[in-house]
């Protein structure tokens, strides 16, 4: 039986992937290299979003996240990963993480939570894995637009016009649904390894499974269409 156009191009989209894949862990070098290439390519990264996402930011919100976020990298066994986190001024409840750890929080989440650090606690380490199981990176080298010899060079020069042009919605709902799962259990696991209550984690995706995506099309609605089902994770979270 002959195969569909779409069948073709998802098996040539795969090698692609795997074959950028290959090339970025040869550019790269060890483990240690990737790491830091990742920061170099996402401190690119970063600098285009705050610029695309100009606003005031609470200095008590900033705060509240830099305290969080350290309480968490503390107990990153790897200590070559870093961590910055950053607030964004938006419309939705959303938060994404850049390769090499720079991770932005709009306000509306913040608001979301009440400000309880447990809650937020879980978004950041939810992000925070993303970025240690290499979702962060993994995601741009599968963008056709982005060669893994371009994002390995000095800076990730290559980056910052592809996403000017690109925009930075994708940054938020782009990840697979088992790597969701998969940054949910890493977090909720270095939530508690922090001290953090984790019943902060099935609070705050509940409160999201509370929210009607309606309300604020396209921008939450397309966020939590890309996730998996909010009842889906928290059940897998509380069978853990």
């Amino acid at each position: 039986m002959a195969r569909s156009v779409p069948y073709l191009a998802g098996r040539l989209a795969g090698k692609q992937f795997r074959k950028a894949k290959w090339i970025w862990r040869s550019v790269a070098g060890g483990e240690a290299d990737a790491i830091r290439a990742e920061q170099a390519v996402g401190r690119d990264m970063a600098a285009v979003v705050r610029e695309r996402s100009p606003g005031p930011v609470d200095p008590d919100v900033q705060a509240l996240l830099d305290g969080v976020a350290s309480t968490l990298a503390d107990r990153v066994r790897n200590r070559v990963h870093r961590f910055e986190i950053a607030v964004l001024a938006g419309d939705h409840p959303a938060a994404f993480a850049l390769p090499g750890g720079f991770i932005f929080v709009a306000s509306p989440l913040v608001d979301l939570t009440g400000r309880d650090r447990d809650e937020l606690a879980f978004v950041i380490a939810h992000e925070m894995a993303h970025v240690m199981r290499r979702h962060a990176i993994e995601r741009l080298l599968s963008r056709k637009a982005i060669s893994a010899v371009a994002l390995a060079t000095p800076a990730g020069r290559a980056i910052a016009p592809w996403l000017r042009t690109i925009g930075i919605r994708w940054l938020e709902n782009a990840y697979s649904r088992e790597q969701e799962f998969e940054a949910d259990e890493l977090g909720a696991f270095l939530l508690r390894a922090a001290g953090f209550d984790g019943r902060g984690a099935v609070r705050i995706l509940e409160r999201l499974d509370a929210l009607d995506p309606e309300a604020d099309p396209p921008g939450l609605g397309a966020y939590l269409s890309t996730h998996p089902p909010v009842l889906d994770r928290v059940r897998r979270l509380l069978d853990r």
